[in-house]
């Protein structure tokens, strides 16, 4: 085994399944990950498209809030490749409510999205650690890249459950960028609104269709990123950035301009 290997979660849809996708195209063998059948006719057809650009694949499933099908899948990973070189954590979970309605927002609504989005996050890179560092040289250290969002640096966003989970998110880049050095590097990419993204899924088309057109309004570049633009940047980050660690980078269309 030659190539490297980048293993992605939430790899059925929007920027998980670009991010695959980037890889493949980059000459990376890609292991993706898949929640449940319920993505998964979504996941074989992002897997599809990455063997027709050559790349080796694997799917696995696991629901990152639980640590053993966390290690499971690292397993079922380094035992097809017996390395991992780049882990981008993509899977997320949210719901559209109001920041201003705080009865709506109970602990369970909070350990719910704390359970995917941040937690399932900590536990797939501590699975991953082990492999990563193994597969790491003097001359490239592997590379986590963390997906988090617009809403950690500016409490905007889906709900206060999702912009809070967000912000721990970057605490946690930061955590793992300094214990995880120098055999890996740990970075975050904080989006704004992404065209396909976790919104369309959550949303019907009509009430997404209105966010688009709304937040392509405010933004000082009048446009919506699209999932392809943050996967570029992942790569990037992955096979092309050995000097940055620790970095929290926002592409927002200028949103952050606005205050």
């Amino acid at each position: 085994m030659t190539h490297q290997v980048c293993m992605v979660t939430g790899a059925a849809t929007g920027i998980g399944a670009a991010t695959a996708l980037r890889f493949a195209g980059a000459g990376w063998a890609v292991a993706l990950g898949n929640f449940d059948d319920s993505t998964r006719e979504a996941a074989l057809a992002v897997e599809a498209q990455c063997r027709r650009l050559g790349a080796e694949t694997l799917i696995f499933d696991a629901d990152v809030g639980s640590d053993v099908a966390c290690v499971k899948a690292v397993e079922t990973v380094a035992k097809q490749w017996q390395r991992i070189d780049a882990l981008i954590n993509c899977a997320g979970t949210t719901r559209f409510i109001p920041h201003g309605d705080l009865a709506s927002v109970d602990d369970m609504e909070f350990e719910r999205v704390y359970r995917v989005n941040l937690i399932g996050m900590f536990q797939m890179t501590r699975a991953a650690v082990p492999v990563l560092r193994e597969s790491s040289t003097p001359s490239h250290s592997s590379s986590v890249i963390n997906i988090s969002s617009l809403a950690s640096l500016n409490g905007t966003g889906s709900s206060i459950a999702y912009a809070a989970s967000k912000g721990a998110v970057n605490t946690l880049t930061l955590s793992l960028a300094r214990n995880l050095a120098p055999h890996i590097r740990v970075n975050a990419l904080a989006p704004g609104m992404v065209d396909d993204g976790l919104p369309r899924r959550v949303l019907g088309e009509a009430a997404y269709a209105e966010i688009v057109d709304s937040m392509t309004e405010v933004a000082p570049l009048k446009r919506v990123s699209q999932p392809g633009e943050i996967a570029d940047l992942a790569w990037f980050i992955a096979a092309h950035a050995p000097a940055m660690t620790g970095q929290v980078i926002a592409a927002e269309n200028g949103l952050l301009l606005n205050g």
